[in-house]
């Protein structure tokens, strides 16, 4: 269906936004983060680490082919996922703690699509200009001058989103022989498609959907309502102290007009005017006019919505796309300098700080908000895991195995009426050299246990890898175990180097007779 002028649309277009350069603390705060977080993301594959000769020496490596995952000395396998388990529930619980004390600093500082966004942003500020030199070229119409600067910045986007989708592809194989075969046309298929997409995903999220990201498919702003509460540390405007808020000859005339309406209608409801000019009091036209010095600090002059990435006026209260990344405190802080004003008119701060201040109340100490039972339980339970994980980490041991029973059939009767029952047993030897490993079995002395291929129960396994082996455990036809219908067993394997021992719990099947 067309629409009118009285139907707008389900949809409003985007407006795009050109937030202002700003200088202050919480700026450079945000420029460390990134340069920090993004040289970890872009230098982290190429990190050497020294494991021996039949183990990558790259320091972090998700191993796909070798399903294993190498983190500097850590390296787990695949029956250790918890500890990747373990590693999300932090991070949950981080968000958590994060959230509850400090509002959406995740948000404001360290979330990826906020990072490639700044990136991106700064990219356009050095090559369209500033916020007035970019709003000027967005309303004017194409020419030479404005196809090159566009082409020029979406190239830098491009070779931005490139270097992210490349450096991603180089955490699940070699980085330097990834690199040659990308470039000589080798690598597999599955790389250049990852590149592409991620490329593709970089360029669009931080050059043109940017606070829509974090609007619309972000699910993050709509979770911290459950994780926030008036104790929490957001950004937030003073607005005892900024209103009435205007700027000069503007500010005076807003004054003398509120006035004047209110001592219209204290005459017509009483005969007079309720002001009675004090001593020293300015007179104005009509009655009197405040002195300057009782309006608000707020000057109204937009700095703090001019520099907000997402577009919103901090000043209207709390809203859902605000993502505390403390701009508009910077901004706001540099006009109060420029007017003789205290600090702090837009500030982090909690909801029960405007309301004890605005009763006249000193500010509280933000320690205090900081730490509160809610914290101190998200803390406690992220502390908790993460002891749990370490000691997880250095006690669990440098060999292992696995038993799995064939069971079919599930056991075999042999020509001298011996009862068999056939065990895969799976030996990881974490160790960087090989090591000969003893084979056994106990639960009953008329048991006897057979390695397939061989006379001997001892069996080598390569350094860093899992063996695989078939074994039989056999018992006589006479024999309790024979005639029963299970007898617990435990396998067991021995490191004949040093004796270190592993071992399950398993069953032996018989006739049950």
């Amino acid at each position: 269906m067309a629409t009118t002028d009285q139907d707008p649309g389900l949809y409003a277009a985007r407006e795009p936004i050109f937030p202002r350069r700003v200088h202050g603390k919480f700026r450079n705060l945000k420029w460390v983060i990134m340069l920090v977080t993004l040289g970890i993301y872009y230098l982290t594959p190429w990190i050497r680490w020294d494991r021996g000769p039949e183990l990558p020496d790259q320091a972090v490596l998700v191993d796909m082919a070798g399903r294993r995952f190498f983190f500097f000395w850590i390296e787990i396998w695949p029956h250790e996922f918890y500890f990747v388990a373990g590693l999300l529930v932090m991070a949950g619980l981080g968000l958590f703690l994060f959230t509850s004390a400090l509002g959406r600093v995740w948000c404001g500082y360290t979330c990826p699509q906020t990072v490639w966004t700044d990136l991106f942003m700064l990219v356009e500020r050095w090559i369209e200009g500033d916020r007035n030199a970019r709003l000027r070229l967005h309303r004017q119409k194409w020419d030479m001058r404005k196809a090159r600067l566009r082409i020029s910045k979406w190239v830098v986007w491009f070779l931005i989103g490139l270097a992210t989708g490349g450096a991603w592809v180089f955490y699940f194989t070699d980085a330097p022989t990834l690199l040659v075969d990308l470039f000589t046309l080798n690598a597999h298929p599955v790389a250049y498609t990852t590149i592409f997409i991620l490329t593709m995903t970089t360029f669009i999220f931080g050059g043109f959907m940017r606070e829509q990201i974090c609007i619309y498919a972000c699910p993050w702003p709509r979770i911290q309502a459950a994780m926030m509460d008036e104790e929490t540390i957001t950004v937030a405007y003073r607005e005892w102290r900024g209103a009435p808020r205007g700027k000069g000859k503007r500010r005076r005339e807003k004054a003398e007009a509120a006035m004047a309406t209110t001592r219209a209608a204290g005459e017509k409801a009483g005969g007079m005017s309720p002001f009675v000019p004090m001593p020293g009091m300015p007179l104005g036209v009509g009655g009197p006019v405040p002195p300057k010095e009782t309006l608000g600090d707020c000057i109204d002059c937009n700095a703090c919505v001019n520099v907000c990435p997402m577009g919103i006026d901090i000043r209207d209260g709390q809203q859902m796309a605000c993502i505390t990344c403390a701009l508009c405190i910077d901004a706001c802080d540099e006009i109060m300098d420029k007017i003789g004003k205290p600090r702090g008119l837009i500030d982090y701060m909690a909801l029960t700080d405007e309301q004890s201040e605005r009763a006249g109340n000193p500010p509280r100490n933000i320690w205090k908000h900081i730490f509160r039972p809610r914290t101190i339980l998200y803390t406690a339970l992220w502390s908790l895991v993460g002891v749990g994980l370490l000691v997880a980490l250095f006690i669990r041991p440098d060999i292992d195995m696995t038993v799995a029973p064939v069971r079919n059939p599930t056991y075999v009767t042999l020509s001298d009426g011996s009862i068999r029952n056939t065990y895969d047993l799976r030996i990881r030897n974490k160790h960087g050299e090989e090591r000969p490993f003893r084979i056994g079995v106990t639960g009953d002395p008329a048991l006897r246990l057979q390695v397939e291929g061989t006379p001997y129960a001892t069996v080598t396994v390569p350094a860093d890898t899992a063996g695989q082996e078939r074994v039989y455990v056999i018992a006589p036809g006479g024999s309790a175990p024979a005639g029963a219908e299970a007898t617990d067993v435990r396998i067991w394997i021995e490191d004949t180097s040093n004796g270190d021992r592993a071992y399950r719990d398993t069953v032996f099947n018989g006739r049950g007779q």
